[in-house]
């Protein structure tokens, strides 16, 4: 198994002015992502998991240093595609370790049976089944937004507008490609994402001007189970 690097991540909330204005300068600097469509953008789809005690929900909201979250992953509604990952996080570095599955395999997982790893799985694959096995862990929330990506060689950096940000308790639904969803932050809010190795360049980061921006540490995971939620109570 490959060896997976931490990279740096930081996330801010921004407002539909804030937006506007930062996609414009980060057309100008940076390159779109190949795998945007003509709109320079696609959909993302995430099923995650949390064990019986919401562990990585807790995690998040306080704040835990090392914590790492699970979730099956596509895009644009292309279920011929499925990922599962695993995402770590150690103060502000982040890990993604990913697998490809089958669709049921992703049925298993989203009836909250993960699969018993056999001959056909890869040793990547059986080693994060068998993690989650560990783990008790099961399917609790969907997570859907439109993302606008952007990339730099220098760094290999990743900027991208995470927007539409919403959430679904319908994880029977996960695969079709109309679902229930409610958003989860304030109309015009979104939230950008900056990801690099080694450095970030200084011409980025002043065009971007991410030193006069709110820097947040929550998770779109964390805020989709803190506000999908009835009179207050978290489902």
């Amino acid at each position: 198994m490959n060896a997976v690097k931490y990279r740096h991540e930081y996330k801010y909330l921004i407002d539909a002015m804030q937006q506007g204005m930062l996609r414009m300068y980060a057309a100008g600097t940076l390159q779109p992502d190949a795998h945007a469509d003509e709109n320079g953008e696609y959909l993302i789809r995430s099923l995650y998991f949390d064990s019986l005690e919401d562990a990585c929900f807790y995690e998040n909201e306080n704040g835990d240093d090392p914590r790492e979250k699970y979730r099956i992953r596509f895009y644009n509604c292309d279920s011929s595609r499925i990922s599962l990952e695993c995402k770590a996080k150690t103060r502000t570095m982040t890990r993604k370790t990913s697998c490809p599955i089958t669709i049921n395999q992703c049925r298993s997982f989203m009836d909250g049976r993960i699969p018993e790893p056999d001959r056909s799985v890869s040793p990547r694959q059986a080693a994060m089944f068998c993690q989650m096995k560990l783990r008790t862990l099961r399917p609790v929330v969907i997570v859907q937004y439109m993302r606008t990506p952007y990339i730099h060689k220098a760094g290999n950096v990743r900027v991208t507008f995470d927007y539409n940000i919403a959430s679904s308790n319908d994880i029977a639904g996960f695969l079709d490609s109309e679902i229930s969803l409610r958003q989860i932050l304030p109309t015009g809010q979104s939230i950008l994402e900056v990801k690099w190795d080694e450095f970030l360049p200084s011409y980025i980061k002043e065009q971007l001007e991410l030193d006069s921006l709110q820097w947040t540490s929550f998770s779109k995971y964390y805020l989709c189970r803190k506000y999908n939620c009835y009179g207050g109570i978290r489902v």
